[in-house]
């Protein structure tokens, strides 16, 4: 493979692995935040089951569009590549 590309993809994962440390930040300042709180034990479980439910449809797709992204950039740079 050509020096460009590999130095290219390991680019591409480096800021990969970045958004997803981002991500991992963000919710644990929101968990220090809860803790800060005291919250009772029935508050908790209620943000418990929220947390359960909203999850899936931000932590989730977030972490799928930064994935399916670096995929598509190396993908297309593999085909470049390759032609």
């Amino acid at each position: 493979m050509s020096t460009g590309l590999i130095i290219f993809l390991v680019v591409l994962f480096i800021v990969t692995l970045v958004a997803t440390y981002y991500a991992f930040k963000q919710e644990e300042k929101k968990m220090k935040e809860y803790e800060e709180k005291g919250e009772t034990p029935e508050e908790e479980l209620k943000r418990s089951l929220e947390y359960e439910a909203s999850s899936l449809k931000s932590n989730i797709s977030l972490q799928v569009w930064i994935y399916i992204v670096t995929l598509i950039l190396a993908a297309v740079l593999f085909v470049w590549y390759i032609s």
